[in-house]
């Protein structure tokens, strides 16, 4: 008999995780089996204090931008862009073909566009009130 329960355990849900990459592995060729990598670009002022950042994912030859942040007295001066510009030189030189992410209509999908990103998909009404855009750079 099989019987399906409500998990809220970690170990469960990195169980399923786990399988599933499992079976994602087993239909790839041998050059993208490559582990992830997590990585991240800080900016700094000369206290040392962390005025803007940008992190990110690399698997399968691409990029997910995970978060872009800047001290919000210091947007709308270039640094964002700066931090894109960081990231992007990254990804090419790791072989990249794209990057991609998702943002709130609350947050920045015009800046990602004027960077050269393109829509690839809107989630609307999401959450209620706003729309979740998802965006996409080809690096190749």
């Amino acid at each position: 008999m099989v019987k399906i329960t409500h998990q809220t355990e970690q170990s469960a849900r990195d169980f399923i995780r786990k399988k599933v990459i499992e079976h994602n592995m087993k239909q790839l060729p041998d050059e993208l089996k490559t582990n992830k990598e997590e990585f991240g670009f800080v900016m700094e002022d000369d206290d040392g204090h962390v005025i803007g950042g940008i992190t990110g994912t690399m698997y399968w030859q691409h990029v997910h931008i995970d978060f872009l942040w800047v001290e919000e007295t210091l947007r709308l001066e270039g640094y964002g862009r700066m931090l894109l510009e960081r990231l992007e030189k990254y990804a090419i030189s790791s072989g990249c073909r794209l990057i991609f992410l998702d943002s709130f209509s609350f947050q920045a999908p015009e800046f990602y566009m004027k960077n050269g990103f393109e829509t690839f998909g809107i989630l609307e009404d999401h959450p209620k009130g706003f729309n979740q855009y998802f965006l996409q750079k080809r690096l190749t």
